[in-house]
């Protein structure tokens, strides 16, 4: 019986001892395979011999996509757009439409054309030009394919935003800056 009860204390001890050694405290990690730990990381932007040409961020081959993302086929032909782009819920100011919207009009472009859209966000001071205001008779007269493109394509000073806001996402946020127009 008591070398059973001192079998069990020496095998506790030994066990507390094994994984009491981990990174906590000051200890030092346990490196079994020292490669897996520390592993050599290329700094974007910065030159790397690996690669050809020296660069670390490479450009991805020419025809490739994203998974799970569409190219935008109207890029640089707004005629197209507008002839082809149709909004799929014209109209549609169900509560659910315009809060998904409104989401996505705080996230991205309430900044700049701000709550109301009258172009005066927070970042209008910092602004080398004047923010176009969404209620303007101007931006009322833009079909909803005409916005679309924009969102998708950028215009002036303004970049893409296809990538930021997501497919789902787009023909509610316009219906919600129709919604602001009115």
């Amino acid at each position: 019986m008591k070398k059973k009860s001192l079998n069990l204390l020496l095998v506790s001890v030994l066990m507390t001892s094994l994984f009491s050694c981990g990174p906590s405290g000051n200890k030092p990690n346990v490196e079994l395979i020292q490669d897996m730990m520390v592993q050599p990381a290329v700094k974007p932007q910065k030159e790397d011999d690996f690669f050809k040409g020296g660069i670390s961020s490479l450009v991805p081959p020419e025809n490739t996509q994203p998974v799970g993302k569409k190219p935008y086929p109207y890029l640089l032909d707004l005629p197209q757009a507008l002839l082809k782009i149709k909004n799929p819920i014209p109209g549609d100011l169900t509560p659910e439409v315009l809060l998904k919207g409104q989401k996505y009009y705080a996230i991205h472009c309430a900044i700049c054309h701000g709550d109301k859209g009258l172009g005066d966000g927070p970042i209008k001071p910092k602004y080398p030009m004047t923010i176009p205001s969404l209620v303007s008779d101007k931006v009322k007269g833009l079909s909803d394919a005409h916005v679309y493109h924009i969102i998708m394509a950028g215009q002036g000073l303004m970049g893409s935003y296809g990538s930021h806001v997501p497919e789902g996402a787009r023909w509610p946020l316009i219906n919600y800056i129709r919604h602001l127009q009115k």
